[in-house]
Protein backbone atom coordinates (compact mmCIF):
# COMPACT_ATOMS: atom_id res chain seq x y z
CA UNK A 1 0.00 0.00 0.00
CA UNK A 2 2.88 2.38 0.89
CA UNK A 3 4.84 1.35 -2.06
CA UNK A 4 1.90 2.42 -4.14
CA UNK A 5 1.30 5.71 -2.91
CA UNK A 6 5.01 6.31 -2.79
CA UNK A 7 4.96 5.83 -6.79
CA UNK A 8 1.94 7.66 -7.51
CA UNK A 9 3.38 10.84 -5.27
CA UNK A 10 6.46 10.59 -8.21
CA UNK A 11 6.27 12.87 -11.41
CA UNK A 12 5.91 10.81 -14.41
CA UNK A 13 9.25 11.26 -15.82
CA UNK A 14 11.06 9.46 -12.50
CA UNK A 15 8.40 7.00 -12.71
CA UNK A 16 9.83 6.01 -16.11
CA UNK A 17 12.81 5.78 -14.72
CA UNK A 18 11.86 3.65 -11.63
CA UNK A 19 10.13 1.50 -14.02
CA UNK A 20 12.37 0.67 -16.83
CA UNK A 21 14.95 -0.16 -14.20
CA UNK A 22 12.36 -2.85 -12.56
CA UNK A 23 11.87 -3.80 -15.84
CA UNK A 24 15.82 -4.65 -16.50
CA UNK A 25 16.10 -5.98 -12.65
CA UNK A 26 13.16 -8.50 -13.84
CA UNK A 27 14.87 -9.76 -16.78
CA UNK A 28 18.34 -10.38 -14.72
CA UNK A 29 16.79 -12.14 -12.52
CA UNK A 30 15.52 -14.61 -14.44
CA UNK A 31 18.75 -15.77 -14.41
CA UNK A 32 21.35 -14.14 -12.00
CA UNK A 33 21.08 -15.13 -8.18
CA UNK A 34 22.28 -12.82 -5.84
CA UNK A 35 24.86 -10.35 -7.05
CA UNK A 36 22.48 -7.75 -6.23
CA UNK A 37 24.44 -4.33 -5.53
CA UNK A 38 26.96 -5.36 -8.94
CA UNK A 39 23.02 -5.10 -11.15
CA UNK A 40 22.18 -1.93 -9.05
CA UNK A 41 26.11 -0.31 -9.94
CA UNK A 42 25.57 -1.41 -13.34
CA UNK A 43 22.21 0.30 -14.34
CA UNK A 44 23.69 3.52 -12.03
CA UNK A 45 26.57 3.57 -14.47
CA UNK A 46 24.15 3.39 -18.03
CA UNK A 47 22.02 6.18 -16.63
CA UNK A 48 24.75 8.34 -16.09
CA UNK A 49 26.76 7.38 -18.76
CA UNK A 50 29.65 6.16 -17.03
CA UNK A 51 32.19 2.88 -17.87
CA UNK A 52 32.46 -0.03 -15.39
CA UNK A 53 35.46 -2.38 -14.38
CA UNK A 54 34.13 -5.66 -12.48
CA UNK A 55 36.72 -7.53 -10.71
CA UNK A 56 36.59 -11.29 -9.30
CA UNK A 57 37.38 -14.32 -9.86
CA UNK A 58 36.39 -16.91 -12.70
CA UNK A 59 32.83 -18.12 -12.30
CA UNK A 60 30.56 -15.98 -10.79
CA UNK A 61 29.29 -14.50 -13.59
CA UNK A 62 30.75 -11.32 -14.52
CA UNK A 63 30.85 -11.69 -17.97
CA UNK A 64 27.05 -13.31 -17.91
CA UNK A 65 25.42 -10.41 -16.00
CA UNK A 66 27.13 -7.63 -18.45
CA UNK A 67 25.54 -9.60 -21.67
CA UNK A 68 22.35 -10.02 -20.31
CA UNK A 69 22.39 -6.67 -19.43
CA UNK A 70 22.84 -5.55 -22.53
CA UNK A 71 19.66 -7.87 -23.92
CA UNK A 72 17.91 -5.95 -22.00
CA UNK A 73 18.47 -2.66 -23.70
CA UNK A 74 17.06 -2.69 -27.44
CA UNK A 75 20.52 -1.60 -28.86
CA UNK A 76 24.04 -3.30 -30.36
CA UNK A 77 26.29 -5.42 -28.48
CA UNK A 78 29.56 -6.50 -28.92
CA UNK A 79 32.30 -8.62 -27.14
CA UNK A 80 35.92 -8.16 -27.24
CA UNK A 81 38.05 -11.05 -25.70
CA UNK A 82 41.65 -9.02 -24.76
CA UNK A 83 44.55 -11.55 -25.59
CA UNK A 84 48.06 -10.60 -25.22
CA UNK A 85 48.26 -10.43 -29.21
CA UNK A 86 45.59 -8.01 -29.71
CA UNK A 87 46.53 -4.91 -31.95
CA UNK A 88 44.79 -1.41 -31.45
CA UNK A 89 43.31 -2.05 -35.11
CA UNK A 90 41.94 -5.32 -33.84
CA UNK A 91 39.75 -3.07 -31.49
CA UNK A 92 39.40 0.13 -33.13
CA UNK A 93 39.41 -0.57 -37.19
CA UNK A 94 41.52 -0.25 -39.51
CA UNK A 95 42.24 1.35 -43.23
CA UNK A 96 41.18 -0.82 -45.93
CA UNK A 97 41.99 -0.12 -49.51
CA UNK A 98 38.65 -0.01 -52.19
CA UNK A 99 39.84 -1.17 -55.45
CA UNK A 100 36.14 0.60 -56.97
CA UNK A 101 37.01 3.83 -55.34
CA UNK A 102 40.72 3.51 -56.01
CA UNK A 103 40.78 4.43 -52.46
CA UNK A 104 41.36 3.98 -48.90
CA UNK A 105 38.09 3.74 -46.52
CA UNK A 106 37.73 3.11 -42.82
CA UNK A 107 36.63 -0.05 -41.82
CA UNK A 108 35.28 -0.43 -38.24
CA UNK A 109 36.55 -2.59 -35.13
CA UNK A 110 34.28 -4.20 -32.98
CA UNK A 111 34.67 -0.93 -30.34
CA UNK A 112 32.09 0.43 -32.86
CA UNK A 113 28.94 -0.65 -30.84
CA UNK A 114 26.64 0.94 -28.23
CA UNK A 115 27.38 -1.89 -25.31
CA UNK A 116 30.85 -2.79 -25.44
CA UNK A 117 32.08 -5.99 -23.51
CA UNK A 118 35.42 -5.86 -22.60
CA UNK A 119 36.53 -9.68 -21.48
CA UNK A 120 40.04 -9.79 -19.17
CA UNK A 121 40.91 -6.33 -20.09
CA UNK A 122 44.61 -6.40 -18.19
CA UNK A 123 45.51 -9.61 -20.93
CA UNK A 124 46.48 -6.63 -23.95
CA UNK A 125 49.60 -5.13 -23.64
CA UNK A 126 49.21 -0.93 -22.64
CA UNK A 127 49.03 0.37 -26.21
CA UNK A 128 45.81 -1.54 -26.64
CA UNK A 129 44.27 -0.67 -23.31
CA UNK A 130 45.41 3.12 -24.09
CA UNK A 131 43.51 2.98 -27.60
CA UNK A 132 40.63 1.58 -25.84
CA UNK A 133 40.81 4.07 -22.97
CA UNK A 134 41.22 6.74 -24.95
CA UNK A 135 37.58 6.37 -27.05
CA UNK A 136 35.63 5.79 -23.19
CA UNK A 137 37.21 9.19 -22.71
CA UNK A 138 37.00 10.65 -26.12
CA UNK A 139 33.73 8.61 -27.42
CA UNK A 140 35.68 8.83 -31.10
CA UNK A 141 37.82 7.28 -32.86
CA UNK A 142 40.26 9.02 -34.93
CA UNK A 143 42.14 7.75 -38.13
CA UNK A 144 43.88 9.39 -40.86
CA UNK A 145 42.90 12.71 -39.75
CA UNK A 146 39.26 11.33 -39.69
CA UNK A 147 37.38 11.54 -36.58
CA UNK A 148 34.46 8.39 -36.53
CA UNK A 149 32.08 9.29 -33.22
CA UNK A 150 30.49 6.69 -31.33
CA UNK A 151 26.66 6.34 -31.27
CA UNK A 152 24.42 6.22 -28.17
CA UNK A 153 24.73 5.25 -25.75
CA UNK A 154 27.80 3.74 -25.33
CA UNK A 155 28.87 1.88 -22.69
CA UNK A 156 32.13 -0.39 -21.63
CA UNK A 157 31.72 -2.86 -19.24
CA UNK A 158 35.40 -4.26 -18.71
CA UNK A 159 36.35 -7.37 -16.87
CA UNK A 160 39.78 -8.35 -15.15
CA UNK A 161 40.44 -11.64 -12.80
CA UNK A 162 42.45 -9.94 -9.74
CA UNK A 163 43.76 -13.39 -9.01
CA UNK A 164 46.09 -14.64 -12.16
CA UNK A 165 48.57 -12.18 -12.51
CA UNK A 166 50.96 -14.45 -14.98
CA UNK A 167 50.46 -12.80 -18.93
CA UNK A 168 48.59 -9.75 -17.59
CA UNK A 169 49.12 -6.12 -17.84
CA UNK A 170 48.47 -3.86 -15.23
CA UNK A 171 46.10 -0.58 -16.08
CA UNK A 172 47.76 2.19 -14.81
CA UNK A 173 46.10 4.44 -12.18
CA UNK A 174 45.65 6.90 -15.27
CA UNK A 175 43.85 4.69 -17.31
CA UNK A 176 41.73 3.55 -13.75
CA UNK A 177 40.28 6.53 -13.44
CA UNK A 178 38.38 6.47 -16.67
CA UNK A 179 36.27 4.14 -15.00
CA UNK A 180 32.97 5.21 -13.00
CA UNK A 181 33.17 2.02 -10.76
CA UNK A 182 35.73 0.00 -9.76
CA UNK A 183 32.71 -3.09 -8.79
CA UNK A 184 34.41 -5.98 -6.58
CA UNK A 185 32.54 -8.75 -6.03
CA UNK A 186 32.68 -12.04 -4.48
CA UNK A 187 31.76 -15.35 -4.52
CA UNK A 188 27.72 -15.99 -3.88
CA UNK A 189 27.13 -17.19 -0.19
CA UNK A 190 26.04 -20.43 0.60
CA UNK A 191 22.17 -19.80 0.29
CA UNK A 192 22.60 -18.42 -2.94
CA UNK A 193 24.92 -21.10 -4.19
CA UNK A 194 22.14 -23.60 -3.52
CA UNK A 195 19.29 -22.14 -5.43
CA UNK A 196 22.09 -21.75 -8.11
CA UNK A 197 21.77 -25.38 -8.33
CA UNK A 198 18.14 -25.33 -8.00
CA UNK A 199 17.28 -23.27 -10.92
CA UNK A 200 19.66 -25.10 -13.37
CA UNK A 201 19.53 -28.61 -11.83
CA UNK A 202 17.68 -29.46 -14.87
CA UNK A 203 19.16 -26.68 -17.00
CA UNK A 204 22.68 -27.83 -18.20
CA UNK A 205 23.00 -25.25 -21.41
CA UNK A 206 21.59 -22.35 -19.29
CA UNK A 207 18.67 -22.38 -22.16
CA UNK A 208 16.79 -19.78 -19.43
CA UNK A 209 19.12 -16.88 -20.38
CA UNK A 210 17.54 -16.96 -24.20
CA UNK A 211 14.70 -15.91 -21.88
CA UNK A 212 16.01 -12.54 -21.51
CA UNK A 213 14.64 -10.10 -23.82
CA UNK A 214 15.02 -6.26 -24.49
CA UNK A 215 12.49 -4.04 -22.47
CA UNK A 216 14.13 -0.65 -22.91
CA UNK A 217 14.58 1.27 -25.77
CA UNK A 218 17.47 3.65 -26.83
CA UNK A 219 14.99 6.64 -26.85
CA UNK A 220 13.54 5.20 -23.24
CA UNK A 221 17.26 5.39 -22.23
CA UNK A 222 17.92 8.69 -23.55
CA UNK A 223 15.20 10.04 -21.83
CA UNK A 224 15.71 8.58 -18.68
CA UNK A 225 19.61 10.30 -18.67
CA UNK A 226 18.07 13.70 -19.16
CA UNK A 227 15.83 12.87 -15.91
CA UNK A 228 18.85 11.93 -13.79
CA UNK A 229 20.54 14.79 -14.99
CA UNK A 230 18.52 17.27 -13.44
CA UNK A 231 17.42 15.84 -10.08
CA UNK A 232 18.32 18.43 -7.57
CA UNK A 233 21.73 18.27 -5.51
CA UNK A 234 22.10 20.40 -2.41
CA UNK A 235 25.31 22.78 -2.60
CA UNK A 236 25.82 21.16 1.49
CA UNK A 237 26.25 17.68 -0.31
CA UNK A 238 28.66 18.52 -3.17
CA UNK A 239 30.96 20.20 -0.65
CA UNK A 240 30.54 17.29 1.29
CA UNK A 241 31.54 14.81 -1.99
CA UNK A 242 34.48 17.70 -2.54
CA UNK A 243 35.59 16.96 0.99
CA UNK A 244 35.45 12.87 1.05
CA UNK A 245 37.66 13.14 -2.38
CA UNK A 246 39.79 15.60 -0.66
CA UNK A 247 40.73 13.86 2.12
CA UNK A 248 41.86 11.04 0.06
CA UNK A 249 44.66 13.67 -1.28
CA UNK A 250 46.78 14.18 2.42
CA UNK A 251 45.61 10.85 4.13
CA UNK A 252 48.75 8.91 6.33
CA UNK A 253 47.58 6.35 4.65
CA UNK A 254 47.46 6.72 1.52
CA UNK A 255 50.12 7.46 -1.25
CA UNK A 256 48.20 8.58 -3.98
CA UNK A 257 44.41 10.03 -3.75
CA UNK A 258 41.56 10.51 -6.15
CA UNK A 259 41.33 13.33 -8.66
CA UNK A 260 38.68 15.86 -9.09
CA UNK A 261 37.15 13.31 -11.69
CA UNK A 262 36.33 11.13 -8.67
CA UNK A 263 34.23 13.92 -7.25
CA UNK A 264 32.49 14.70 -10.52
CA UNK A 265 31.68 11.14 -10.78
CA UNK A 266 30.43 10.64 -7.84
CA UNK A 267 28.03 13.34 -7.59
CA UNK A 268 26.63 11.87 -10.96
CA UNK A 269 26.13 8.75 -9.82
CA UNK A 270 24.08 9.88 -6.65
CA UNK A 271 22.07 12.02 -8.71
CA UNK A 272 21.30 8.21 -10.37
CA UNK A 273 20.66 6.26 -7.32
CA UNK A 274 18.34 9.09 -6.79
CA UNK A 275 16.77 8.98 -9.74
CA UNK A 276 16.34 5.02 -9.41
CA UNK A 277 14.51 5.30 -5.97
CA UNK A 278 12.08 7.68 -7.14
CA UNK A 279 13.61 11.29 -5.44
CA UNK A 280 14.49 14.14 -7.44
CA UNK A 281 16.70 15.15 -4.93
CA UNK A 282 20.00 13.25 -3.52
CA UNK A 283 20.28 12.06 -0.11
CA UNK A 284 23.69 11.58 1.79
CA UNK A 285 22.74 7.75 1.63
CA UNK A 286 22.98 7.79 -2.29
CA UNK A 287 26.53 9.37 -2.05
CA UNK A 288 27.36 6.47 0.44
CA UNK A 289 26.54 4.07 -1.84
CA UNK A 290 28.61 4.89 -4.34
CA UNK A 291 31.29 6.10 -2.66
CA UNK A 292 33.80 2.98 -2.03
CA UNK A 293 32.73 1.92 -5.98
CA UNK A 294 33.73 5.36 -7.10
CA UNK A 295 36.97 5.33 -5.20
CA UNK A 296 38.60 2.04 -4.87
CA UNK A 297 40.30 2.67 -7.56
CA UNK A 298 41.95 5.70 -7.50
CA UNK A 299 43.69 5.86 -4.61
CA UNK A 300 46.94 3.60 -3.77
CA UNK A 301 48.12 2.66 0.22
CA UNK A 302 51.19 3.59 1.20
CA UNK A 303 53.74 0.56 0.95
CA UNK A 304 53.86 0.18 5.22
CA UNK A 305 49.75 -0.39 5.02
CA UNK A 306 49.67 -2.28 2.12
CA UNK A 307 52.39 -4.93 4.10
CA UNK A 308 49.87 -4.46 7.75
CA UNK A 309 47.22 -5.75 5.41
CA UNK A 310 44.98 -2.90 5.32
CA UNK A 311 43.34 -2.53 1.88
CA UNK A 312 41.48 0.82 0.65
CA UNK A 313 37.79 -0.01 1.86
CA UNK A 314 39.21 0.88 5.78
CA UNK A 315 40.84 3.80 4.59
CA UNK A 316 37.02 4.94 2.95
CA UNK A 317 35.08 4.40 5.66
CA UNK A 318 37.51 6.04 8.04
CA UNK A 319 37.53 9.45 5.75
CA UNK A 320 33.67 8.90 5.40
CA UNK A 321 32.96 8.64 9.49
CA UNK A 322 35.38 11.66 9.61
CA UNK A 323 33.07 14.07 8.32
CA UNK A 324 29.60 15.93 9.56
CA UNK A 325 26.59 14.53 7.37
CA UNK A 326 24.97 17.08 5.77
CA UNK A 327 21.54 17.13 7.57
Amino acid sequence: MEENSFYQEMSPELQQVANSVQLIRNELKKVIIGQEKMIDLLITGLLCGGHILIEGVPGIAKTLTAKLLAKTIATDFSRIQFTPDLMPTDVLGTLVFNQKTNDFSFKKGPIFSNIVLIDEINRSPAKTQAALLEVMEELKVSMDGESHAMGFPFFVIATQNPIEQEGTYKLPEAQLDRFIFRIKITYPDLEEEKQILYRFKEDFSNKQKDSVQAVVTVQQLQKCRDVVEHVHIKDELLDYIANIVFKTRNHGDLFLGASPRASLNIMKASKAVAAVNGRHFVTPDDSHFVTYPGLNHRIILTPDKELEGYDSSSVIKSIIEGIDVPR
